[in-house]
């Protein structure tokens, strides 16, 4: 009989406390670490070359050479708010939508 009460209260102590503020923290900790990487190596470099994106396209000015989205090689003729008027030879101008342009080639 001692025994049994023996064993019930070393098992009984042993047992680990689940409701502790401590275990809460290291079981979410992978999760929190996971979240912080995933910040770092993909929202913030995604960020930050869609502001440079937005800042390229703002700078666009007339006479600059750009490229589209579809391949087209075009020089700015004309800007109307969020619409370029690229000339893509001498007698040919279409006009695209400014997010549109994947690249801007300077003079």
């Amino acid at each position: 009989m001692a025994d049994v009460l023996y064993a019930q209260t070393i098992t009984a102590s042993a047992a680990p406390v689940a409701n502790s503020p401590m275990s809460m923290i290291t079981s979410f900790a992978p999760f929190i670490v996971i979240m912080g990487l995933f910040y770092f190596l993909m929202i913030r470099p995604q960020s930050a070359e869609r502001k440079k994106k937005e800042e390229q396209l703002n700078a666009i000015q007339r006479g600059d050479r750009v490229l589209t989205r579809g391949g087209i090689y075009g020089t700015v003729a004309d800007i109307k708010e969020n619409i370029l008027i690229l000339k893509v030879s001498e007698s040919a101008k279409i006009e695209v939508e400014k997010s549109y342009i994947e690249n801007v080639i300077k003079p």
